[in-house]
């Protein structure tokens, strides 16, 4: 790879930092404005014209908020925590494809920050990691409350992992791959989305997608910070810019999860008729080759994004409107009803494969 090629992947994984960093800041205000539609009350209307500064007006907040250490704090593991928390959501996004590559002469640029064979795995790897970005800032803050929000917070991602890792079996079992980006080209044949992964696994999405609400703590399953049993949970004692990298944590991992599950799921940049509208460019508009090729990849990227804004505001839908399970609810269900149903997935798409029906 020559330097200038080397030097637009940069270029790439700082877009993609940024880009999650902007989409989790303004889901803060998305989910204000749904919240007040769904609940028939007037959002944000104060920071700007219909409250769109709604979330530079909480940074400047969290900001200059004073900074607090609770008495017997560990205060080296009280930054800690959340630095740490902040740092493995972001790191999560730098595998997931946006869009295939774009060609300009001789220079390929891949619209992803890294390209490893083994993307779903590292991704797996690091969002583990982030719950100890929780367990330590609720251990470090000497609050018996936090203390437990760590607790469940745990003990719900390592429940709710291992459904979810099985539900991704059953996809690497037709894939046979762990990129990310072999599994999105591997559904684009035809341009049709009924090669998308959904089709032959809704199953393995419904699972999938019950654990990604469990792993990124959002309502019905945001046990670890109930705000009627445990005050605030593992944030209970954080105030400024610590307590604003975990929420804007919470809002990358809900990026990251509905990117992945537009990956595994629903094509990731592909999207129905793709290869008409690419005949359509290189023989009736005149445009050359590298332009109808990169116009083509741009529709794939604004496919893309619209997949996984779709999945944040299904997210959004579901905080307001179930109400939060009771926490043996919660283990009942990871331990009782989905790893059982993710072990049947897999001996179904085992002998779906052998006899031919899927490929």
């Amino acid at each position: 790879m020559t330097l200038p090629a080397l030097g637009w992947q940069g270029l790439v994984v700082l877009a993609t930092f940024g880009i999650s960093l902007l989409i989790a800041t303004y889901c803060t205000y998305f989910e204000r404005v749904w919240a007040a539609f769904f609940q028939d009350r007037v959002g944000p209307d104060r920071a700007g014209p219909f409250g769109l500064l709604q979330p530079l007006a909480d940074a400047v907040k969290l900001f200059t908020k004073e900074e607090f250490f609770p008495a017997g704090a560990n205060r080296a593991l009280f930054i800690f925590g959340p630095c740490l928390a902040m740092v493995t959501a972001l790191m999560s996004s730098a595998v997931i494809p946006f869009g295939n590559f774009l060609k300009f002469g001789d220079t390929i640029v891949h619209l992803q920050g890294i390209e490893i064979n083994v993307g779903m795995l590292y991704v797996f790897g690091v969002v583990a990691l982030g719950v100890y970005g929780i367990m330590i800032g609720g251990w470090a803050s000497n609050n018996k409350f936090s203390l437990l929000g760590a607790i469940r917070a745990a003990s719900q991602n390592i429940s709710y992992e291992l459904a979810m890792g099985l539900a991704l079996i059953a996809v690497l079992m037709m894939s046979g791959t762990l990129s990310l980006r072999e599994i999105t080209l591997q559904q684009s044949v035809a341009g049709e989305w009924h090669f998308w992964n959904i089709v032959r696994q809704p199953l393995g999405f419904v699972i999938f997608l019950v654990c990604a609400f469990a792993e990124t703590n959002r309502t019905p399953f945001d046990l670890p910070e109930c705000e009627t049993e445990l005050i605030g949970g593992y944030h209970t004692e954080y105030s400024s810019m610590k307590m604003g990298l975990y929420l804007f944590a919470e809002y990358v991992n809900v990026f990251v999860a509905t990117a992945v599950m537009s990956v595994l799921y629903f094509g990731g940049f592909n999207y129905p008729f793709q290869y008409e509208f690419l005949d359509f460019l290189t023989t009736k508009t005149g445009l050359s080759a590298d332009w109808a090729h990169n116009i083509f990849v741009l529709m794939g990227v604004v496919a893309m994004f619209t997949k996984i804004f779709i999945g944040i505001f299904f997210f959004m839908w579901v905080r307001w409107t179930l109400p939060r399970f009771r926490y043996d609810q919660l283990m009942r269900l990871g331990w009782t009803i989905l790893i059982p149903l993710a072990i049947f997935n897999i001996l179904l798409t085992g002998g779906l494969i052998t006899f031919g029906v899927i490929k």
